[in-house]
């Protein structure tokens, strides 16, 4: 005779990017087996692996693809499936810079929301003759198409020439699938600063996981403390 076999309820989420609703059971001890063994291992693209998987196991919906999603889509719904899986309430430490005490919090990550910044926006203007730029959120596919970077600045560079979608003049529009990498580094390279710093902002813009915990200090200071993203929620301290 056969064990019994298990049946999980489902849940539904809201992909942040597109609006798509869809739906994942909890994750069980094989899911969680796999959390353990990237986090004991340290390596953040092994971290970042394992919860796409973890993530494209718990998903119901049929057609679904993990690859598809953003980075801050992959965030938030892992806390939506982490908080229906283990426990909606997760307890956070934080040791405060003037006082030196250390505060205690519960999150509550049915509660975490998504910030979207008004003057968020993908076009990048370049000059007045018509020459901009449309960018594209960075997505969870991307990890495996950089290679080994030394600095955060080169990281950002790597990600930048994956995240240009197309780039357009007055006459044409140049989607950037149909240019080699070398091109596209050279032509970021070529950018002024002041398009740079465009750019900058529309990664600093990007819609970011948000709860905001507050709490006053024993010097009677009223203080605010804002998570966005998985670290802060899982390693803050």
């Amino acid at each position: 005779m056969s064990l019994p076999k298990l049946s999980y309820p489902t849940f539904e989420v809201t992909v942040p990017s597109s609006g798509d609703k869809i739906k994942f059971r909890p994750f069980l001890v094989k899911e969680e087996k796999i959390l353990l063994i990237a986090q004991t291992g340290g390596d953040a693209k092994e971290i970042l692996n394992a919860i796409k998987q973890v993530v494209n196991n718990c998903i119901v919906t049929e057609k679904f693809d993990v690859e598809k999603l953003t980075t801050f889509d992959l965030e938030y719904i892992f806390i939506k499936l982490r908080s229906k899986s283990v426990n909606n309430v997760i307890k956070l430490s934080y040791r405060d810079g003037e006082d030196d005490e250390v505060y205690d919090f519960e999150v509550d990550l049915d509660k975490v929301e998504m910030k979207m910044d008004p003057e968020h926006s993908n076009k990048i203007k370049i000059n007045d003759e018509g020459l901009g730029m449309i960018l594209k959120y960075p997505r969870t596919d991307m990890i495996e198409k950089i290679g080994k970077v030394d600095t955060e600045i080169d990281v950002f560079f790597e990600v930048l020439k994956y995240c240009i979608e197309k780039v357009y003049d007055a006459e044409n529009v140049y989607d950037t699938k149909e240019y080699e990498a070398k091109d596209i580094e050279e032509f970021i390279q070529s950018l002024d600063v002041n398009t740079f710093k465009q750019i900058q902002k529309f990664f600093e813009t990007t819609p970011k996981l948000y709860y905001e915990m507050e709490y006053k200090n024993k010097l009677g200071k009223d203080k605010k403390i804002v998570l966005q993203n998985l670290t802060d929620f899982f390693t803050l301290g």
